[in-house]
């Protein structure tokens, strides 16, 4: 069964499980083609088995996944056909020159080698690869072998490119250079399923985010929706190093958060879902508490406050 291609990927209470362990407990999700969708989730939040079953490298226990239209399950080799894919270490040969590399999977794809060159050469000068192309890869930086692994998951052309956490383990402008290949796909209208650890990632990259933990889908949604819904963050600045407990008490009365304390910067910090209110609240406590603030405001919430919360807050229902 062929379904609608205007949806790229679409998952429908979907499960797996591993013996006793619950990996995917009926996730439903929707990506239009065209759009990068991220995928968060802590470490064994079912990431990567959601990842295995889109890409036919392993059978869901009940439940539909449709990717470029194509059922995961019966139609495997039609997904196949549509899908490249990059995951966080090369999967290039490093004895091969980057041409080589390129070369062989457009003859694996069943080109001709006039074809094959020219797949090769054109996607080696995409990726500012032309001057290394006779090298071997496994002579390139991280960035440049991370380039050749996005050029390798193109040939063939596929309409959606599954890229499971790229930058894990490159430098800071390795990881930049990523980011920038990234972006020259997105220019082209490819579709891109990303999964990192890095919530800066996904902050740049993704046209929406999707939060799964414990094997659900605990929230979806743009940066900024998903930002929106964590309200603000109370930012206190004291005087002495002394005054930093008393702050953090009573930024925990202000707000009902757990509040983090940098010794250093003697700035408390705390969640605050109602902002304004509670920057009142905390004005008041910090008086009760004689605490001489040198600086005091609310912050707009980051991604990293907003995955902390909803994937502890899903442990906490959990338990």
């Amino acid at each position: 069964m062929h379904t609608s291609t205007a949806s790229a990927i679409i998952i429908d209470d979907l499960h797996k499980k591993y013996r006793t362990n619950h990996a995917l407990r009926g996730v439903e999700l929707e990506v239009t083609a065209g759009e990068v969708m991220a995928l968060l989730g802590p470490n064994g939040a079912g990431k990567t088995t959601l990842v295995k079953i889109l890409t036919t490298l392993l059978e869901p226990d009940s439940g539909r996944a449709f990717v470029n239209g194509w059922n995961v399950s019966t139609e495997p080799e039609k997904v196949r056909s549509t899908i490249g894919m990059a995951g966080q270490y090369s999967t290039v040969d490093g004895l091969l020159t980057g041409f080589e590399n390129l070369y062989l999977l457009a003859k694996l794809r069943g080109v001709g080698r006039r074809t094959a060159r020219r797949v090769a050469d054109d996607l080696l000068s995409r990726f500012r690869l032309t001057d290394v192309a006779g090298r071997p890869a496994g002579a390139y930086s991280g960035g440049m072998r991370r380039r050749l692994d996005l050029a390798a998951a193109l040939v063939g052309s596929p309409p959606l490119v599954v890229l499971d956490e790229p930058t894990t383990g490159l430098d800071p402008e390795s990881r930049l250079d990523t980011w920038e290949a990234v972006g020259e796909l997105v220019a082209d209208g490819t579709t891109i399923l990303l999964t990192t650890q890095y919530l800066e990632e996904a902050d740049r990259l993704a046209d929406r985010i999707t939060v799964i933990d414990r094997g659900r889908v605990v929230a979806e949604g743009t940066s900024d929706e998903l930002k929106a819904t964590a309200g603000n963050r109370l930012v206190v600045y004291v005087a002495g190093d002394h005054q930093l407990d008393a702050a953090a008490r009573a930024a925990a009365q202000a707000t009902g958060a757990i509040p983090t304390v940098d010794r250093r910067a003697r700035r408390v910090e705390a969640a605050a879902t109602d902002g304004r209110a509670a920057l009142g609240r905390a004005l008041a406590a910090l008086e009760r508490e004689d605490v001489e603030v040198l600086e005091i405001g609310l912050s707009r919430c980051t991604l990293d406050d907003v995955f902390l919360g909803l994937t502890s807050h899903a442990r906490r229902e959990a338990a």
